[in-house]
């Protein structure tokens, strides 16, 4: 599809079609992820629940998804943040017990496995993006993965504004024994979809990233565990990234936690030597979700200790040794400044 956005759009739409969800029935989320993930929940006209995170993963906290259950809990969608899988043997031992489906927001995370199972394999659907600062990019664009056929086909047809299922791909013309039928139904259009369709050129830039993605992934990985390396000193200050045993890790950026100073004279001091940052996503304090959800942040503590006390940089393949330890020497500098 044209993005990972649009991925989530519509695999939560075709889940809504196909088990009967309701205007208004509720869907779990993270209370730390990006806008995209609660967006569509909106956009489809349900109700997003949100749920704590894990202050070490940054991942939703599975222990906390009974405490927001409730008999109009239709799904759930876990996030993998960071290049970071969610604990989805909990997740999904929880769900199934209620009969919930699970969208996976794998859009920051690939090739990166819970013992062995990859992301985008235990929901009934996964998504993914390929945005430019993404795992493989294509400029922008995304995909769902599903092991469910009818799944499949109300996902490419809400993909393509809704078309009839005979005629989802320039290609169903070949099939000449019914050119007929294709001719009286290529036009028709069965549900309200939308115009989601990828190009050419984003899509064959995204496939030729397949070629090399194990040389990438084990770049940022490697890069990763070197600058972890040359942080591990400023612990006191820092919180670094964690991954769970059994879990492999992306590192689509990598993430920490200011402990102890300010965060954002930190993160200027950064930027102003050229190392550039993000917030770690904020989300219950959005403009707009301040509007829309008033009063939640005291609800969800270590979400709005991230929000307050987090960040990422880049960990990219792109980066030399020479970078990593430039980066580290950043930051040590300004924490031992402080002593």
């Amino acid at each position: 599809m044209n993005s990972g956005t649009s991925a989530l759009q519509v695999a939560l739409a075709a889940l809504k079609e196909v088990h009967g969800y309701k205007d208004g029935d509720e869907v779990l989320v993270p209370a730390t992820t990006f806008i995209s993930t609660v967006n569509i929940v909106l956009q489809n006209n349900l109700k997003p629940v949100f749920v704590d995170v894990e202050l070490d993963t940054f991942n939703l906290n599975p222990e906390l998804i009974y405490d927001h259950l409730s008999p109009k809990t239709k799904a759930i969608i876990p996030v993998h943040l960071f290049g970071l899988p969610a604990d989805m043997y909990m997740i999904e031992a929880i769900v199934s017990d209620k009969e919930l489906q699970i969208v996976e927001d794998s859009c920051e995370t690939m090739f990166a496995s819970d013992f062995g199972k990859s992301v985008g394999s235990w929901g009934d659907f996964g998504t993914f993006s390929t945005y430019v600062a993404h795992l493989i990019v294509g400029g922008v664009g995304g995909l769902v993965t599903t092991n469910d056929d009818n799944l499949a086909l109300i996902a490419r047809s809400l993909m393509a504004h809704g078309r009839d299922s005979i005629y989802l791909s320039i290609d169903d013309d070949d099939n000449k024994p019914n050119l007929q039928t294709i001719m009286e139904r290529r036009y028709s259009f069965d549900r309200v979809g939308y115009s989601y369709r990828a190009t050419e050129l984003e899509a064959a830039i995204a496939l030729s990233e397949l070629e090399r993605w194990e040389e990438n992934i084990s770049i940022r990985q490697r890069n990763a565990a070197y600058l972890t390396k040359l942080l591990k000193p400023l612990e006191e200050y820092l919180q670094l990234p964690y991954t769970p045993q059994g879990m492999t890790h992306s590192f689509m950026m990598f993430p920490f936690i200011v402990k102890q100073h300010d965060r954002d004279t930190f993160l200027l001091y950064l930027e102003e030597r050229g190392i550039e940052t993000r917030y770690l996503f904020p989300l219950l304090s959005q403009p707009i979700y301040r509007k829309l959800f008033p009063g939640l942040d005291d609800q969800y503590p270590v979400a709005k200790h991230l929000a307050k006390n987090g960040a990422f940089i880049g960990i990219h393949q792109g980066l030399t040794p020479e970078d990593i330890e430039y980066v580290a020497e950043v930051m040590t500098k300004y924490f031992r400044s402080k002593v």
